[in-house]
């Protein structure tokens, strides 16, 4: 469901102000984009089990005083736009005590796990966002991808565009550079 914002001149207190009061499903994921509020359900099983996969190995390579977060959402003030990523990796002393997003500038790391009705928001859409935050990495693992199944770590943003694209096939290992010097087995994905 997506429902479009017509006056280009929302401020971002508006935003903030809308995003709490959004009454939403159980387990469902609000996001505010350029296009609008974009509402995102529940995953399935294997969006859920590579969710875990992920989420296991960032736990062991996070940096000191970091969380892996499930359900966070990430303010992207410059764009006037609020994310919910599959997981994201943010220093805990940031996170709001209230349901307000974490600014995008703390993120150090956004996952997004594509599903059949969100590969090309993800692919494109999400990855223009966190470049825009600028989130240095975002791993996207895209299970539709029309050249097979692949995730790609993209990094080095510089105004709004990501500068460096890796990309590996499902069944390679892809290197999520510094800080978290991680090599993410994708063999179970």
């Amino acid at each position: 469901m997506s429902v479009a914002f017509t006056d280009s001149a929302l401020s971002w207190n508006y935003l903030l102000e809308t995003w709490r009061e959004l009454e939403v499903p159980e387990g469902w994921r609000p996001e505010l984009t350029v296009e609008g509020i974009q509402m995102t359900p529940p995953p399935g099983g294997p969006h859920n089990l590579i969710a875990d996969h992920v989420h296991e190995a960032l736990v062991g390579s996070k940096p000191e005083g970091c969380g892996v977060f499930q359900t966070l959402g990430v303010g992207i003030e410059r764009i006037g736009g609020i994310y919910v990523p599959d997981l994201c990796v943010v220093p805990r002393d940031v996170i709001p005590e209230s349901s307000d997003p974490v600014p995008a500038e703390h993120v150090l790391l956004a996952v997004e796990i594509t599903s059949r009705g969100n590969a090309r928001h993800d692919r494109s859409k999400k990855k223009w966002a966190y470049a825009h935050g600028p989130i240095p990495q975002y791993l996207l693992i895209d299970q539709f991808d029309e050249d097979g199944p692949a995730v790609s770590l993209f990094s080095e943003p510089v105004d709004g565009v990501y500068g460096k694209t890796i990309r590996v096939p499902f069944g390679r290992e892809v290197e999520v550079g510094e800080p978290f010097g991680l090599r993410l087995d994708t063999t179970r994905f």
